[in-house]
């Protein structure tokens, strides 16, 4: 009797509520259990699972706005790029035509001094060759300077080189030179009376001033 009591004694004391080391173990493994399955859902989240929220309608507009500004100034400096760039062009192509019509500026600056002598030269010879004082070889020598000087300023216009002629032109500083006045008869005052050096143009430039007497009042 005593025996049947001592083993019955072990399982009285693992009884509900006693420290039984199976049901500690027992309560221990469920209590792991579920801290795990609470852990498990109650640990951090993945970022990718985020929901991205989308941008408001103001911060959208606000964007837009500032999208445009950027549209607008990348146009306008595109324009101006637009712009410089034909300014440069024109002013390049400008440069270009007035090398080819004034290259020869300084060329027709010495040629008209050669015109110069010519033309005095042909009205000394027509001074010498005068029906008073007959001279073959000086009427010859006339005639052909005379087709000379024509020949040259026929040469001069085809290239755009002229021959001034201010005489009763009013005075312009950009085109003539005072060197004396003379009284004005019959003339207009402030007008050019006389010319004793002819000034030339190439293709509607001066490159030489003439030389001019300008008309004014006589003071009595």
């Amino acid at each position: 009797g005593q025996q049947a009591a001592r083993g019955a004694w072990p399982s009285a004391r693992c009884g509900p509520g006693l420290g039984c080391p199976s049901a500690r173990r027992g309560r221990a493994g469920a209590t792991a259990a579920q801290q795990r399955s609470t852990g498990d859902e109650c640990g951090p989240e993945d970022p990718r699972d985020e929901p991205k929220h989308p941008l408001s309608d103001c911060a959208l507009e606000h964007k837009a706005i500032k999208l445009e500004e950027q549209v607008r100034d990348l146009t306008e400096r595109y324009r101006k790029a637009l712009a410089d760039s034909e300014n440069v062009r024109r002013r390049t192509q400008k440069f270009v035509e007035d090398a080819k019509l004034f290259g020869i500026q300084s060329f027709c600056r010495d040629l008209v001094e050669v015109a110069d002598i010519l033309e005095k030269t042909a009205e000394s010879a027509a001074e010498e060759a005068e029906p008073t004082n007959p001279n073959p070889t000086l009427q010859k020598i006339y005639e052909g300077l005379s087709l000379i000087e024509a020949k040259l300023q026929s040469v001069f216009a085809k290239h755009g080189l002229q021959k001034m002629s201010p005489v009763g032109d009013k005075y312009d500083p950009y085109d003539h030179e005072i060197v004396c006045h003379v009284p004005a008869e019959g003339m207009q005052p402030g007008t050019i009376a006389l010319v004793t050096q002819d000034g030339y143009k190439l293709h509607g430039r001066t490159i030489r001033h003439a030389l001019v007497g300008v008309a004014v009042e006589s003071q009595e």
